[in-house]
């Protein structure tokens, strides 16, 4: 049913509500709010329509946002619906078709990509898809992204050999394409493989995308085994292969729910009046992806349970949801959402909010990653320009900078260390200018040596190539991830070389190492903070953050380098059974030495001290992680292992 008043509209919105009242219903349903153009004020929905928008005409009890909706009305709308639930699932709706001014509304207007695989061809194709699905076909998903369903495919066809091409190039092909010969397709084109061999492949596949990874692993372990004692080398040859790369698929997933089939993992972030929400899709087991979501409307007076609460209809309208749904924040009438979403799906959807364990960890590492997205675009959201003129203001330069050079370092208890130079400008980061060093004669976990060194090692090289300090490669601000120590290195190292007219900032964490509560240091000036919002701020944890990426990069590139190859045979307590099943769960020696503790200690007959030992051979120095840890984030930033870096 439509209301709507059919008299000249009133030049006063309270009129309008206080007309339309009087043919409204006391049933469950959905109104609208429209301005003199007819375009949507307002969506929401009600139990009872009528007592609902009642409220509206008590406006001194209405938030200023709600008064000035209210002012500018000039008709309602209104359908009626057999639930709340329905209406529910209908207001989601309308907001993301009309995208009402004062609702909160979802900003993505992006379809999800799915991964497909044809049923109706003999020899089935893996593919990418967007848009309506077409029958004869099986689609897993979503992904968050394009590259999440790459690398999904990446892996069906290092590790299932399945076709991608169309069917047209198919049809037409008379000798295997390149992806035969890198072994990523069993060339089912020119009959390399039985049709009933790859039906077999097929349901592996399919077995792989529901979550079935260990079952098939230790199948084709005992298959490899068998063909190595028959002499069939070439087909325990490619059998190794396939355990290689279902091994790199499963140590490369970043974060993972065990035991957890298909869930969502959904994490909300408000600050500056914005409001961000990060969600990790699972399906199957796997990791599909995280993609940001970013709210408009969502004002202060707005509690995270309500935006939350406003989140979940909208993300769901049209994407089908998983039986379970974590959450960072219980949702404002959290018990007719997982009503409404039970309807929409079809089948119980559980939303829950973890106090504990592994999932409460997920949804912590989801919270952080809303929160770093939306400090990014706050960041990105004011001019580069402001940005400079108020990092020259805030540590006194004549003008705002045009190069700001900034160093980190990262090490292990002192091994493999390195240290890094990130440039950032006008245009952005100056990524040709990077600079890393390895650290030659700073000797164990000093960070004050290894400041040193690189100070001397940057400066006096500039010194020398350009004397008369007349080139651009001069930075006209140098910031320091550390506090006054490493503040003091550097200063006595420009002193010595004479440049004395370069500030020198060190940008040291505040407690708990908490983001937004960094202090500043400057010779001759106490050290300084700037407010938790501050836009300069959110730009100097960029830069920060950027050298600190950079210094783990430059670090495990030089751990992984100087890790020499070493046999199995060389690590004590191991012996052949225990070799054997090490290399049918990885495949290769050097699948072991890249496995984590928790990738080895989920290797068949491998208990966790035989694990820990394996570990600590290849990762000599390396703390171990604790089982059952959390997951790692996806930016290295904030967890590689890294002592005394300031």
């Amino acid at each position: 049913m439509i209301a709507t008043d059919a008299d000249p509209a009133p030049t006063d919105g309270l009129a309008v509500i206080e007309a339309a009242l009087a043919t409204l219903p006391l049933a469950p349903g959905v109104y609208r709010m429209l301005d003199a153009k007819g375009d949507a004020l307002y969506v929401g929905k009600a139990r009872s329509l009528k007592k609902r928008v009642t409220s509206y005409t008590q406006v001194a009890r209405l938030s200023e946002r709600l008064r000035r909706m209210v002012f500018e009305t000039r008709s309602l709308e209104v359908v009626t619906t057999a639930s709340e639930a329905e209406a529910l699932l209908l207001e989601a709706n309308f907001i993301k078709r009309l995208r009402p001014r004062f609702n909160i509304v979802l900003r993505d207007d992006k379809s999800y990509p799915w991964l497909m695989l044809s049923d109706d061809h003999p020899y089935p194709q893996i593919a990418k898809h967007r848009g309506e699905r077409r029958k004869g076909a099986t689609y897993y998903g979503p992904f968050a992204s394009v590259w999440a369903v790459n690398q999904t495919i990446t892996a069906l066809q290092r590790v299932f050999l399945l076709r991608s091409c169309r069917d047209t190039v198919f049809d037409q092909r008379t000798r295997p394409c390149l992806l035969f010969q890198i072994k990523r397709c069993s060339a089912p084109c020119v009959e390399r493989i039985s049709q009933e061999g790859y039906r077999d492949l097929v349901r592996e596949a399919k077995e792989f995308l529901s979550g079935g990874t260990p079952s098939i692993q230790k199948r084709l372990a005992t298959e490899m085994e068998t063909a190595a004692e028959n002499l069939e080398f070439e087909r325990a040859a490619a059998l190794r292969d396939r355990i290689r790369g279902l091994t790199h698929v499963q140590g490369h997933d970043r974060v993972n729910l065990d035991g957890v089939g298909d869930a969502d993992v959904v994490a909300l972030h408000q600050a500056a009046g914005q409001a961000c929400v990060q969600v990790f899709f699972f399906r199957g087991g796997r990791n599909n992806g995280n993609r940001p979501y970013f709210l408009s409307t969502a004002k202060q007076e707005q509690t995270p349970e309500e935006v939350m609460a406003t989140f979940l209809a909208q993300l769901y309208d049209d994407l089908p949801p998983p039986p379970l749904v974590l959450l960072s924040h219980e949702p404002a009438e959290a018990a007719l959402i997982a009503e409404a979403l039970t309807l929409k799906a079809g089948r119980r959807v559980e939303l829950h909010r973890p106090q504990r364990g592994d999932k409460k960890s997920v949804v912590e590492h989801a919270a952080t990653n809303a929160r770093e997205a939306l400090e990014r675009r706050l960041a990105e959201g004011t001019a580069q320009a402001q940005l400079l003129d108020g990092v020259g203001t805030m540590f006194g330069l004549p003008a705002a900078p045009e190069r700001i050079e900034i160093y980190d370092n990262s090490h292990i208890q002192g091994a493999n260390p390195y240290g890094v130079m990130v440039v950032a400008g006008p245009s952005g980061f100056m990524k040709q200018a990077y600079r890393k060093f390895s650290i030659k004669s700073a000797q164990g976990n000093d960070d004050f040596a290894m400041m040193r060194e690189v100070f001397e090692r940057r400066f006096g090289r500039a010194l020398r190539e350009d004397p008369g300090r007349e080139g651009e490669a001069w930075p006209d601000l140098v910031l320091i991830d550390g506090g006054a120590g490493q503040l003091s290195a550097a200063q006595s190292v420009m002193a010595e070389l004479g440049v004395e007219d370069v500030p020198l900032v060190a940008v040291a964490k505040g407690p708990d190492r908490d983001a937004g509560r960094e202090w500043f240091h400057m010779a001759g000036r106490d050290p300084v903070q700037l407010p938790p919002r501050d836009p300069v701020l959110y730009y100097l944890q960029r830069l920060r953050d950027e050298a600190h990426r950079f210094a783990i990069s430059a670090h495990r590139a030089g751990r992984s380098k100087a890790l020499t190859k070493s046999e199995l045979d060389d690590i004590p307590g191991v012996g052949t059974a225990i070799k054997r099943r090490l290399l049918n769960h990885f495949g290769s020696a050097r699948g072991v030495r890249q496995a984590g503790l928790a990738d080895l200690e989920a290797c068949p007959g491998i208990g966790p001290a035989v694990a820990r030992r394996v570990h600590d051979h290849f990762h000599p120095g390396a703390a171990s992680p604790p089982r059952n840890a959390a997951p790692a984030p996806t930016r290295p930033v904030t967890v590689a292992p890294r002592d005394g870096t300031g």
